[in-house]
């Protein structure tokens, strides 16, 4: 073998090994590369993730700006909505019925809140299904989620000024695996 073929020999082995190198790392960097979640490029948190309303009323249009049409004005403060994308100052979001569009930063909170997803959901006033019911609560009902420990199906949740527990898949505004302290 000569020289010249064992320098391009070399530098092709080089080459991939830098190339190997190079993706490797660019997967290690990637937030949650093979999950669902992806970090917003203009706030720098995850996306998808539950807000809630910070004020009524509010509007949901079909673009990002005020150019756009109206599809939807919201008039309960409080409830939760899905980030799912984002452009400026406009975030894209999902409501309990499924429904999409665009809502201006502003007129969204980080505070989280759920909506009752099934009539007459029970609220226990400790975290498991055999304490005492405080409560029975209808279907859409817009409650505050104070906490959901890791490891435990339920959420501290306040409604008004009642506090107890909620089983977690009773609630629309939050992931089944998420915790909130």
């Amino acid at each position: 073998m000569s020289n010249i073929q064992r320098n391009l020999l070399l530098r092709n082995y080089i080459i991939l090994i830098f190339s190997l190198l190079s993706l490797c790392l660019s997967f290690g960097y990637m937030p949650h590369a093979f999950s669902d979640v992806s970090t917003g490029r203009f706030s720098s948190l995850p996306i998808p993730r539950f807000i809630s309303l910070k004020t009524e009323p509010v509007y949901m249009r079909r673009g990002p700006g005020i150019r756009y049409p109206i599809l939807w004005v919201y008039q309960k403060r409080g409830l939760p909505l899905e980030i799912i994308e984002e452009f400026n100052t406009w975030r894209k979001v999902r409501d309990p019925n499924g429904s999409e569009g665009w809502i201006h930063q502003s007129m969204l909170s980080g505070k989280r809140s759920g909506i009752i997803t099934n009539d007459l959901t029970e609220l226990y006033k400790g975290l498991n299904s055999s304490s005492e019911v405080l409560a029975k609560i209808e279907k859409n009902v817009v409650l505050s989620i104070i906490s959901c420990p890791q490891k435990i199906d339920f959420c501290n949740v306040k409604l008004s000024n009642l506090k107890g527990w909620i089983k977690k898949n009773n609630l629309w505004g939050i992931y089944s695996d998420e915790l909130i302290d």
